[in-house]
């Protein structure tokens, strides 16, 4: 069984961008917005989470029924757990892999990103 990887983190009611340098003077001051690239990858994962939970959940009642000796009378019953078991594992990577791939691109993108809206300038 895989665990999932940290999801990205939505922006918080109270967050805020990151500090400004310990002086105006240090170097120009910056208007912060929150990175819509980052908010497609946090929109990207409460997508594809409920999706995957619900194949993980069908494959499971499916594997429950199958296993049950009231379902298969047969010997070929077995051939057909099997199968579902090779389902279950296959879903199990896969969303091992989307997840992490998701998680991993979270990791690398930044939460903020400096914008000229409305930033503070030198008169020219």
């Amino acid at each position: 069984m895989y665990v999932d990887p940290p999801a990205p983190r939505p922006r918080e009611r109270d967050e805020t961008p990151p500090a400004a340098p310990s002086g105006p003077l240090d170097s120009p001051q910056r208007a912060w917005e929150f990175n819509p690239d980052y908010q497609r990858l946090v929109l990207a994962w409460n997508t594809v989470l409920p999706q995957l939970e619900t194949l993980r959940m069908a494959l499971d009642k499916a594997y429950s029924l199958a296993k049950s000796p009231q379902t298969w009378d047969a010997p070929v019953g077995e051939r057909y757990v099997q199968d579902i078991r090779e389902w279950r594992t296959r879903l199990a990577v896969y969303r091992h892999s989307v997840l992490t791939a998701i998680s991993d691109e979270a990791a690398d993108t930044p939460r903020w990103i400096p914008t000229t809206a409305n930033a503070p300038h030198a008169f020219q």
